[in-house]
């Protein structure tokens, strides 16, 4: 497959101090959905800042579509439409102005009717944007990103504050977009949406890509395909090292955390662990009060890998 942007050793230091990209290193292939996934201060906003554009590196080089910025910055614009979380649109105009004033931007841009009917706004083509709802406004945010009829499309956290019917709505417009050849690279807090919508990821920490993979495949690398979780009471509690160390060696446990008073561990048979686990549990003399099992997830493997929450600060 034809590459849609590539980065290698990228690097950005602030004031010769902060080192905010360490060496990042990205393919993207065209037309996939690519997540770039990482806590607060992990570099990722000024990755992506680099690559729209908007921000020299201090080292390293990108391209887009086998262009670099500076010798077809002009051109390269024409290909991108850019999403932010929070787009700022004059609430004085109506929803068509603001499309067309983007519109106007670009020497080759979509239809109006046309983006407005996609984003499912033409009932609302001449209201105020003042007056619409938050996902209303999201969708128009990502429509000003697709009049310039773009080959890439950068959405940064569209989903974020939507309520579920909005998600699923601009998920569908993603995965329309993509039918019709079109690239993403998507920034987000959620992880069932980078498990739906994303070919492949990388988690990004410190400035530099940690893992890299399609969600399936990052999963794989946890260790562990399921996950039980559950909080004990009694003599050991759940966080006394020796008790941790009596779960780590029950029978298919790949790896044990611990966090707000809940052990979670990696098995690749829960069958087997569980009657294991209820077993040691009363050897301890401790009282079991949760007890669930569930798939491993994206959120699992970001946690081992990072040590915290996507949304933790």
């Amino acid at each position: 497959m034809a590459v849609a942007i590539q980065c290698r050793d990228l690097r950005k230091t602030y004031d010769g101090k902060v080192e905010a990209v360490r060496g990042l290193n990205l393919e993207i292939q065209i037309g996939e959905c690519f997540g770039l996934l990482g806590p607060n201060g992990a570099g990722k906003t000024t990755t992506i800042e680099i690559l729209e554009g908007l921000l020299e590196p201090t080292s390293g080089e990108v391209s887009i579509l086998g262009h670099s910025w500076r010798e077809s910055a002009r051109e390269m614009r024409e290909w991108l439409g850019i999403s932010l979380q929070e787009t700022r649109l004059s609430e004085k105009l109506t929803v068509r102005e603001t499309i067309e004033l983007f519109a106007s931007f670009y020497r080759e841009p979509r239809s109006s009717e046309d983006v407005l009917a996609e984003l499912q706004l033409t009932e609302k083509a001449d209201s105020w944007v003042g007056k619409l709802s938050g996902g209303q406004r999201q969708r128009l945010a990502v429509a000003t990103a697709l009049v310039c009829n773009p080959k890439i499309l950068f959405l940064d956290e569209p989903t974020t504050r939507l309520d579920p019917q909005s998600r699923r709505q601009l998920w569908d417009i993603v995965r329309e977009f993509q039918r019709g050849g079109g690239t993403v690279l998507l920034t987000t807090h959620y992880m069932d949406e980078a498990e739906r919508l994303c070919d492949r990821l990388a988690i990004v920490d410190q400035g530099q890509v940690i893992a890299e993979g399609s969600p399936a495949e990052l999963i794989e690398r946890l260790g562990g395909h399921h996950v039980v979780e559950f909080a004990v009471s009694g003599r050991n509690g759940n966080s006394d090292g020796a008790a941790l160390e009596a779960w780590r060696v029950l029978p298919s446990v790949e790896s044990v955390r611990e966090n707000d008073g809940m052990v979670a561990l990696n098995v690749k048979e829960p069958h087997l662990t569980i009657p294991a686990l209820l077993e040691a549990v009363g050897k301890q003399g401790s009282k079991l009060q949760h007890l669930t099992t569930r798939q491993a997830s994206l959120e699992d493997v970001f946690v081992r890998l990072t040590g915290r929450h996507l949304r933790e600060e």
